[in-house]
């Protein structure tokens, strides 16, 4: 084990006093500063999107309303679920037509922290990324104009767009959709976990097996892509880097992020994961192949840092894993106005079990 293992069983062992515990404390504490930041208590400032009441409050309308999908059946909500970590607890998402997505849907939780969205960082921002589900046809299966005609079928939705974008000639639009649903989701954050009341200068906020896992964390490596804020979500790596998981958490069909880029070097390689809240977001990795977050700690070793964790080695990481769970926002589902006689109608055909 690293030094400050090394130190924190021996503190705990030889009972060293209080002075040395403190000292191996605020250690760890500086390592961990060098690679990690704390959740903000308080959203943070989108350039070019002002977070004003009523935007944030139309794009929580709209985060929930599912006819913005033409079956009128999935919301953002569906697959990013504010109740359940931020995610549908689906190996893959469930679309329109009861068709499966591709990949696993990610926690929409501290999303706004990520450098870009989605596992191959296809959209740079929350605004971005919120157009692409809608008109995905294995997702919503809408189109902008659709979308455009369901919101201006009812008025009280027209009067809270132009409440949200106040001057605008035309505020009802398909890039204010979005615009607003970014608003939402930046205040989808889950500050207070344990880690960050730590990093904070709380030595208690850890015990001693949390401790070593944030250790071992650091020592062994997982830190060098799983970092900031976030830990994950700034970068792109290649999954396998030492050596493959295999076909079923690693499907051979999904090449990542080649497909953005065409470059060959890009094969195989995927965002960093965001390790917030990950005990409240099995299953894991872009497949959804791994229920146990013991196992996706080991995968991990193996996989990407050529390392064989043994047991105690994996239940410390994952208990410091742990740490990261923070506070969830307490939502309250809006109340959604009802469809007029000019409202476009569900998709028939969504209905019928394919």
């Amino acid at each position: 084990m690293g030094k400050v293992i090394t130190g924190l069983m021996l503190v705990t062992g030889l009972g060293l006093g209080l002075g040395a515990g403190i000292a191996v404390a605020d250690d760890l504490r500086e390592r961990a500063l060098e690679n990690f930041e704390a959740v903000p208590q308080y959203p943070p400032v989108i350039d070019g999107n002002e977070m004003t009441e009523s935007k944030i409050e139309l794009g929580k309308m709209l985060f929930f309303e599912p006819r913005l999908s033409s079956s009128h059946l999935i919301s953002c909500n569906t697959c990013h679920n504010v109740g359940m970590g931020g995610h549908d607890y689906l190996p893959t998402s469930i679309g329109h037509g009861w068709q499966k997505g591709p990949r696993n849907s990610p926690t929409v939780f501290n999303a706004i922290f990520n450098a870009a969205q989605f596992w191959d960082g296809r959209a740079a921002d929350l605004a971005e990324q919120a157009k692409g589900p809608v008109q995905a046809g294995v997702e919503m299966s809408s189109t902008p104009e659709r979308v455009v005609d369901t919101l201006n079928s009812m008025p009280e939705y027209v009067d809270a767009f132009e409440n949200a974008f106040p001057g605008e000639d035309d505020p009802v639009s398909f890039d204010n959709m979005a615009t607003a649903i970014e608003a939402f989701e930046a205040t989808l954050i889950t500050p207070h976990a344990p880690f960050d009341t730590f990093l904070r200068g709380n030595d208690n906020a850890l015990n001693e097996e949390e401790k070593e896992g944030l250790a071992l964390f650091m020592d062994k490596g997982c830190a060098s892509c799983h970092g900031g804020v976030n830990f994950g979500g700034e970068d792109y790596y290649p999954f396998g880097l030492v050596s493959s998981p295999g076909g079923e958490i690693l499907p051979t069909g999904d090449k990542g992020r080649f497909a953005i880029t065409n470059t060959a070097s890009d094969e195989y390689v995927f965002r960093a994961a965001p390790l917030r809240n990950i005990e409240l977001t099995a299953p894991y990795f872009h497949s959804g192949a791994v229920w146990s977050l013991e196992e996706a700690v080991a995968v991990m070793g193996t996989s990407q840092l050529g390392a064989e964790l043994d047991e105690e080695e994996v239940q410390s990481i994952v208990a410091f894993l742990k740490t990261l769970t923070g506070q969830v926002p307490e939502i309250r589902y809006p109340e959604l106005p009802p469809s007029t006689d000019t409202t476009p109608k569900p998709d028939p055909m969504t209905a019928i079990n394919k």
